[in-house]
């Protein structure tokens, strides 16, 4: 899989950082909407390791960024973010967080148990089979497992969304597992926020009042490590802005704003 999508002209001043970890070309639609301003770049996670992604990471923009450059980060991609910020200042002039994990163990439980709660009784046994699954080390397609997870879970994420399509290019179960156990790892040991001291850049971050990851535990954390942070809520908005039927619009008028 090529690690970089290009959209408009250069100079390449925004850079847009999918989720999963393992789900890269979900954050397409968002690149298609701000490239008319600014040129914009896609990288894609091809990485088994977060040091590794990092590194990724960093020579993409090295090679083909303007810096320093805005990073865009929606959830695994706003931790990531928020990780190469740290390590990397120099590189990063705005650090925006769409529908970020939590950067404190203490809120991290609340998100399965928000997702399980708006299951219904089909929606629930496929959520079972999925999760047997992924758990199986004989399991075969666990990488078809692994989409079919976060298809189920863009569902339980979604308040009122606009019909729309995943972009998904492909899903990869090592990716997820290589990478988010590290992470997490960092997130419980305190490490993960300690980086925020780093950070020197303004950093916002935006989040929906219907995510199932907390804002609560983007907020409250942040606002208490980074120098220039503002936090905006939106409205009737799940996990993705962008698909939401009355946040889109207002999502869209700050993210430009911000770039």
């Amino acid at each position: 899989m090529e690690n970089l999508r290009k959209y408009g002209n250069p100079p390449f001043t925004v850079a847009v950082i999918h989720g999963g970890p393992g789900a890269p070309g979900e954050m397409a639609s968002v690149a298609r909407e701000l490239y008319a301003i600014r040129g914009v770049l896609e990288p894609l996670q091809t990485k088994t390791t977060l040091e590794s992604q990092v590194m990724e990471l960093k020579a993409i923009l090295e090679k083909h960024g303007t810096l320093p450059v805005t990073l865009i980060g929606f959830s695994w991609g706003a931790m990531l973010s928020f990780i190469f910020t740290a390590r990397y200042p120099r590189f990063v002039k705005k650090l925006i967080l769409i529908g970020s994990g939590p950067y404190e163990e203490k809120y991290a439980e609340k998100i399965i148990k928000t997702r399980i709660s708006r299951l219904g009784e089909k929606d629930w046994e496929n959520f079972l089979a999925l999760n047997e699954a992924l758990n199986d080390p004989s399991a075969k397609n666990r990488d078809k497992a692994l989409c079919s997870f976060g298809k189920l879970m863009s569902k339980a994420d979604a308040y009122d969304p606009i019909p729309y399509e995943e972009e998904l290019l492909e899903c990869s179960y090592d990716i997820f597992k290589g990478v988010w156990e590290e992470a997490s790892e960092l997130r419980i040991r305190g490490k993960l926020l300690q980086m925020g001291n780093k950070i020197k850049c303004p950093v916002v971050a935006i989040h929906g009042d219907y995510d199932p990851h907390p804002f609560e535990g983007v907020k409250e954390p942040l606002s208490r490590v980074l120098k220039d942070f503002r936090f905006i809520l939106l409205e009737k908005c799940g996990h993705k802005p962008w698909v939401e039927r009355q946040a889109k619009a207002r999502f869209y008028d700050l993210l430009k704003d911000e770039i």
